[in-house]
């Protein structure tokens, strides 16, 4: 038995998650991009081994670890997340874990230097290891979540992967122009609960635009929203502007805005109520008829700031 360490029963082992996560960063799900094939850089440029890799990584999680970075009496290090997963159990001996920190090894982690895990996707940066988490939070490199909304599609990737997915695996409409017309019907518009309809994708000025066209409720108000988001970062969405209208009856709803990159979900767009949303009263008033049937005719044009 290791001094200051008691027994402790066996634990069970955990899979992986994904690559340089922290204790309060969720994994990503069948992301496209791979872990790391580089070695860890000192800040005299000398590239080490893979044991220092070994070192800095989770045996747990498999993932790198960062401050605090606890031991057990015999040395076996982890995660402050795996601690808590594995009860305080060392899962390498079996001994009581404590809260002896491995101050050494944070140290040690300091002095290293290594490069953007999104570097097979064009980033060339080369991060201190304690700075690498929050570049790659914001790197433009970044893949994106698949756009289509109504399903959880796990898929992510650069635009033109996204895109050809959309068209293969989603059969979205694809087109060309910036300015569009689309009809939406519902024959039964009191089923207004978290209906989707088809998500369309425009190209114009040589970029992509998502255009939605939801169901859900405001508290207790049912309502219908059209919204646009761009398919980039929010830095290039800022470029652009577009507006939407929606009328009949010599009446008419209109709506102006910037598109919302892809970075946010359309559910976070939707629930910030950033577009052009309908009440269901006056949906089915510019549906006409006998107010038994959606029938709505929503236009739109895209245009680019000057």
């Amino acid at each position: 038995m290791a001094p200051g360490g008691s027994a402790c029963k066996e634990v069970e082992s955990y899979p992986a998650v994904a690559d340089y996560a922290i204790a309060t960063t969720k994994p990503e799900s069948n992301s496209l991009t791979t872990k790391s094939s580089f070695g860890f850089v000192g800040k005299h440029g000398i590239q080490s081994n893979n044991g220092v890799y070994e070192l800095l990584e989770c045996p747990v999680c498999k993932n790198l670890m960062y401050p605090p970075i606890h031991q057990c009496p015999n040395g076996h290090t982890l995660c402050l997340n795996c601690k808590n997963r594995v009860h305080n159990c060392c899962p390498s001996c079996r001994y009581d874990l404590g809260n002896i920190r491995c101050l050494a090894l944070e140290r040690f982690a300091e002095s290293l230097e290594l490069p953007c895990k999104y570097h097979s996707l064009g980033c060339h940066e080369i991060l201190p290891y304690y700075g690498k988490l929050k570049h790659e939070q914001l790197c433009r490199f970044h893949p994106y979540n698949c756009p289509y909304a109504g399903s959880d599609c796990s898929i992510t990737g650069d635009i033109p992967t996204l895109i050809a997915h959309l068209k293969d695996d989603h059969k979205v409409d694809m087109h060309d122009g910036c300015t569009f017309n689309h009809r939406y019907v519902k024959l039964n518009p009191h089923e207004v609960e978290n209906a989707t309809w088809m998500l369309t994708v425009f190209k114009c000025f040589g970029k992509q635009f998502c255009l939605h066209f939801e169901a859900f409720q405001i508290g207790m108000a049912p309502v219908y929203m059209a919204f646009l988001r761009f398919m980039g970062d929010d830095s290039e969405a800022k470029k652009f502007s577009y507006c939407l209208e929606v009328g009949a009856n010599c009446r008419k709803l209109t709506w102006q805005g910037i598109p919302r990159s892809i970075r946010d979900s359309h559910r976070k767009v939707r629930d910030s109520q950033d577009g052009l949303v309908i009440q269901r009263n006056l949906a089915l008033y510019f549906s006409g008829g006998d107010r038994q049937e959606l029938k709505l005719r929503v236009s739109g044009r895209i245009w680019k700031e000057a």
